[in-house]
């Protein structure tokens, strides 16, 4: 089989990560992917950096072993505390996430803007060059996203609880008078909702997920691997835990259902 026509890998902790595939499927609707939750293992964030390292590698094993031919990282805390070592190890082209930065810095009217992110994102070198080297101009204001990826995995966005809990995280960044948020985790776009509710409406919400995919579609160009014949694409779901959140959240964003195979 040309490689060309090979799958692409999408692995995050979680769910999270259906955020990037779903723009994935939108931009390269061709293109045939392999999505991998490691929710057995989620979250990440807390965790320190040689785990999270053991555990990317393990993922990434198992979507070389299916014949990916280009991994995307669809976490934040995986790409800060792993990339580089994913990189080194493996000669497949790995695309990662970065805290969107530099656009909300450069149309920042009120020169505020914040972050939302997990610990392990904020520790990383990759957002400390990213904010280094683009926000020097604005005040950037940052805010770990407490309990945020544990809600989402666990079904509860639409609970009265979640509402009250984002309306807390986001106040002090309101008081700051910040006119752009920036979501530093993939599993954040899924409260985006109440997260409007939350700010007034004029902050504009920030997601990385587009510019994320446009990236990889210019490193499969560069790379000549471009899907060639005209099959149909095969998306096909591995977790490596219990699946009930993953099949709930793909059928709210694709109104279609995937069998979900479970390690």
């Amino acid at each position: 089989m040309d490689r060309r026509n090979y799958p692409i890998g999408v692995f995050d902790s979680g769910v999270g990560g259906l955020s990037v595939w779903k723009e994935l499927v939108a931009i390269l609707p061709n293109e045939s992917v392999i999505y991998f939750a490691d929710n057995a293992n989620c979250p990440y964030g807390p965790r320190k950096q040689d785990e999270i390292e053991k555990l990317a590698s393990d993922v990434v094993d198992f979507l070389i072993s299916k014949n990916c031919k280009l991994i995307i990282v669809a976490c934040n805390t995986a790409t800060a505390s792993a990339i580089d070592f994913l990189r080194s190890k493996y000669s497949v082209p790995f695309i990662g996430m970065e805290p969107a930065v530099k656009p909300a810095a450069l149309n920042s009217k009120t020169k505020s803007i914040a972050v939302l992110a997990t610990e392990g994102t904020f520790n990383g070198k990759l957002y400390h060059d990213t904010s280094n080297k683009y926000a020097k101009d604005v005040e950037l204001n940052i805010k770990v996203g407490d309990k945020l990826v544990e809600i989402v995995e666990k079904g509860l966005i639409n609970e009265p609880e979640t509402k009250n809990h984002i309306a807390a995280l986001v106040k002090p960044l309101i008081e700051k008078k910040i006119d752009h948020l920036v979501l530093g985790c993939t599993h954040y776009p899924f409260l985006i909702d109440i997260l409007k509710e939350a700010l007034p409406s004029d902050i504009i919400i920030v997601d990385p997920a587009p510019a994320v995919i446009m990236q990889a579609q210019r490193v499969i160009n560069l790379n000549d691997l471009s899907k060639k014949d005209d099959s149909k694409p095969n998306y096909s779901f591995y977790s490596s835990g219990n699946s009930k959140v993953l099949r709930l959240m793909l059928k709210e964003i694709t109104d279609s259902e995937y069998e979900i195979t479970e390690l």
